[in-house]
């Protein structure tokens, strides 16, 4: 159950869904700024979000006295494996000179930016701007019901805030001192990953604002450590695309860099040698029928044909082509380059594909220095 007592399930997966940090933000600010101008808090709280559902939630804390108001609602993810499930956003709002407008702060746990090529300029809190707009409306909305002007500072803190940011791309994107306001819909769809999608996006844009011109997407620690030792690259280059190749070729096709290298284990990339654009283990699987094909291919005789047919892992195959010097891991890789070009769809962009064994050695480079 989710605070206004309503089952929020998705109905293929029978998940619940929850509320983005923007959301419960934007219910923070209503109810404080209510009652900064009228004494007493909104609780619960009934926002309207931008597909026009209103959800309602309720407050932790609230403080009130002559100067601020304050207001603390603490996120509920749902059943996704959001870092930030379970954070209190707390927003306190005090009011603004005359004709300054609205003004978002970042408060303790709230990071603020510091590179070039995110939605925001250097020097903002990392309040994204579809959560702005929503605190905008609810802000408007009350101060055209009691007829006063909207000048208010609106401070929004994450008290555990710094050490979440730890789990997430921050830093590396120059968000610094703490966590972004996120949420487009204000809703949290469980395990729809729209939130890697868009630090991947957001990496890319920053790259390419920085003046970067090849970046590296990395399956995972391991592929980005072996590239990181292989590439003489800045910080800012690497992508941790994690298993989503297609979302980021797709978003380098509009927003494109000179070169882009995709680096993974043997068994991811041999996914993206079949077609897949999605490299999680729940929405695609090794082929070993095309593995044993194309040893078949390189001239490898019917005996490690059957073994590879019969092997339990990718990485069993990939030791065995190398145990009789089949080389297996550079066919692989020319075939995932061909497909991740497909989905690339921009010829002028160079591509190229880098693959490492269990070990974190690199076995097939499809580029060069």
């Amino acid at each position: 159950m989710n605070e206004t007592g309503q089952n929020h399930k998705d109905d293929k997966k029978n998940l619940k869904r929850g509320w983005t940090t923007g959301a419960c933000a934007t219910a923070a600010t209503k109810s404080a700024l209510y009652a900064l101008i009228n004494g007493k808090f909104l609780d619960p709280v009934t926002i309207k979000l931008p597909g026009g559902q209103t959800p309602s939630f309720a407050l932790s804390k609230n403080k009130l006295n002559k100067i601020y108001a304050k207001a603390a609602i603490i996120k509920d993810a749902g059943d996704d494996p959001d870092v930030t499930h379970g954070a209190t956003i707390v927003v306190k709002i005090t009011y603004a000179k005359k004709s300054e407008g609205i003004i978002f702060h970042a408060g303790k746990g709230v990071g603020t930016i510091t590179k070039a090529g995110l939605k925001l300029d250097i020097g903002e809190a990392a309040i994204n701007p579809a959560p702005r707009q929503m605190m905008i409306a609810e802000i408007e909305q009350i101060c055209k019901r009691f007829n006063i002007a909207a000048d208010f500072n609106i401070y929004i803190s994450v008290p555990s805030g710094k050490k979440i940011a730890k789990k997430t791309w921050n830093e590396r994107l120059g968000i610094l001192g703490g966590i972004s306001i996120l949420g487009t819909s204000g809703i949290v769809i469980p395990y729809s990953c729209s939130a890697w999608i868009n630090s991947i996006q957001s990496g890319i844009d920053v790259a390419r604002a920085n003046d970067i011109e090849h970046i590296i997407g990395a399956t995972g620690n391991m592929s980005e450590n072996a590239a990181k030792a292989y590439f003489n690259l800045p910080n800012l280059a690497y992508i941790d695309m994690g298993d989503f190749v297609g979302g980021l070729l797709k978003y380098a096709r509009k927003n494109p860099v000179k070169r882009i290298t995709i680096a993974g284990g043997f068994a991811k990339i041999s996914k993206l040698a079949q077609g897949a654009t999605d490299l999680h283990s729940k929405r695609s699987i090794v082929d070993f029928n095309m593995l044993a094909n194309e040893i078949k291919l390189l001239g490898g005789d019917e005996i490690i044909i059957k073994k590879a047919l019969n092997a339990n892992t990718a990485n069993e195959v990939l030791e065995l082509s190398q145990k009789t010097n089949i080389s297996l891991a550079n066919s692989i890789a020319n075939n995932a380059k061909f497909q991740a070009i497909k989905t690339l769809k921009n010829n002028n962009i160079k591509l190229d594909i880098l693959i490492i064994n269990k070990r974190g050695e690199i076995v097939a480079f499809t580029g060069d220095l």
